[in-house]
């Protein structure tokens, strides 16, 4: 059995168990496929909400995950399920589809921002969804559960104004960095770096890696010359995923003195999704040489 779908069954196992431990609390039942997601259901949900994240695991590549009858399990007392969309997680929408319940409700954040399967899927690195995400969530669980619907508003505001933090570095490092040529191993952080202004090069590279198809020789020799040249002012790749290329790509950065800036689909454990963010953009904008808090 590989690493990682033993990292499931774990996950999937403790999350049935966290479920059962929130029913008999009579708390309001909430399943978030990723961490992320799951972390802005805990701030604006409260002692109200028992919340579990499917895929948390900060050491596991999420696109090896598989899911396992515990995650079904998971569901079957949900009220509200939060999904990805746009092809990320597509085993959750299966499982939705093959458990339909009336009292429950899926937020989708590709629709919330009108996002596709084709589209770059990491969405929650693109700031706009974070808020139309709390902005949802705060209307189902006040449907859901009337009663705690003032609560609930106080917290997403209290959110959501913990989050202008993220935007407002964002801004910064905009203002001083936009239009700066950087490179990237995968798309996992594109939203992010063009919130920021950066001038994104090598994307074919990027999107074969995302769709796991092998990138062509033409496309890597692209990437590796603006590492070796300079022409790029930082590396970004993905912490979760270890294979050849990504090591060779980041051996000739770090020969050629192209900072390396690492980023995670994963939100890290005791992290709140806008410290890990703002851990992330700052060390980008120093790698750029531009400022951070």
């Amino acid at each position: 059995m590989g690493q990682a779908l033993k990292h499931a069954i774990a996950a999937g196992l403790l999350a049935a168990m966290s479920v059962a431990a929130g029913a008999a609390d009579g708390k309001l039942q909430i399943v978030s496929a990723e961490s992320m997601y799951g972390d802005i259901a805990r701030q604006i949900g409260g002692d109200a909400v028992a919340v579990v994240s499917i895929v948390e695991n900060p050491d596991q590549d999420p696109h090896l995950f598989e899911t396992t009858p515990s995650v079904g399990r998971a569901l079957a007392t949900a009220r509200i399920v939060i999904v990805n969309g746009a092809g990320y997680d597509p085993w959750m929408e299966e499982l939705l589809a093959a458990q339909p319940a009336s009292d429950r409700k899926a937020i989708v954040v590709a629709d919330l921002v009108n996002a596709r399967p084709g589209d770059n899927p990491h969405l929650w690195y693109r700031p706009a969804a974070i808020p139309a995400l709390a902005e949802a969530l705060v209307e189902e669980l006040a449907a859901a559960d009337p009663a705690n619907a003032s609560a609930y508003a106080a917290r997403k505001r209290a959110f959501l104004d913990a989050w202008k933090a993220v935007e407002e570095r964002i801004a910064g490092i905009r203002e001083k960095a936009a239009g700066t040529a950087v490179t990237a191993s995968e798309p996992v952080f594109g939203y992010m770096a063009e919130a920021l202004g950066l001038d994104m090069r090598n994307e074919r590279f990027q999107l074969s890696v995302m769709n796991d198809t092998e990138p062509s020789a033409r496309d890597i020799a692209a990437l590796e010359d603006d590492l070796r040249t300079g022409r790029v002012k930082a590396f970004i790749y993905n912490r979760q995923v270890a294979d050849p290329l990504t090591e060779r790509l980041l051996g000739i950065a770090n020969r050629s003195g192209v900072p390396v800036v690492g980023v995670t689909e994963t939100l890290p454990a005791g992290k709140t999704i806008q410290d890990w963010m703002l851990e992330q953009i700052d060390e980008l904008g120093r790698a750029l040489g531009a400022p951070s808090s």
